[in-house]
């Protein structure tokens, strides 16, 4: 919890214009971002052509030149991460063809399989999320936090301001569209 109050204060800080505050809070976000772009790497079966340090290294150049936001903790970031990390890795998906089959993403959320599934490569599921996205943004959002951000479900309550009771639910309604989107059996 002190390095969540660390990170907030750090963040706060840069966004307030210090300069000072960049290179701590480089060190203090650096090991968790490159832990979730070495994640979602893994689950995409085609990504030995970038590599995690590349992913981040492009995730943060993004992030601190975010000054407009202002930063309200540690949660927030990472949600805000998350989605350069998604945008990042559907541009590179997208720029090396990763649209044909051969290139799939397996689709893990929360550790499970959508079973049944054809294995959707990222370009496909990026699709899928736009499209839940328009039917029903907070559960589009959620997944990105869960998935491409890592956050836990308290951490994603905290960013979509809603209870953690209410992540579950649109967790498991999120994975069903998703799973039905994605080619799987009703």
């Amino acid at each position: 919890m002190a390095q969540g109050r660390d990170v907030t204060r750090l963040l706060r800080a840069w966004g307030d214009g210090e300069e000072a505050a960049e290179a701590p809070l480089y060190e203090a976000v650096y090991d968790e971002l490159r832990r979730l772009a070495r994640i979602y790497l893994h689950r995409e079966r085609s990504a030995q052509s970038m590599p995690a340090t590349a992913l981040v290294h492009e995730a943060y150049i993004k992030l601190v030149d975010q000054r407009r936001v202002r930063w309200q903790n540690r949660a927030h970031f990472f949600a805000i991460a998350s989605h350069v990390m998604r945008r990042l890795m559907v541009d590179h998906a997208r720029a090396r063809g990763a649209t044909k089959r051969g290139a799939a993403l397996t689709v893990a959320l929360d550790g499970d399989e959508l079973a049944g599934a054809a294995q959707p490569d990222l370009v496909d599921l990026d699709r899928a999320l736009d499209k839940l996205a328009r039917i029903d943004p907070r559960q589009a959002r959620l997944v990105e936090l869960r998935f491409f951000g890592g956050l836990t479900v308290e951490e994603a309550a905290a960013a979509l301001d809603v209870a953690a009771i209410t992540v579950k639910r649109d967790w498991v309604l999120a994975r069903t569209w998703l799973y039905r989107e994605l080619g799987g059996s009703s």
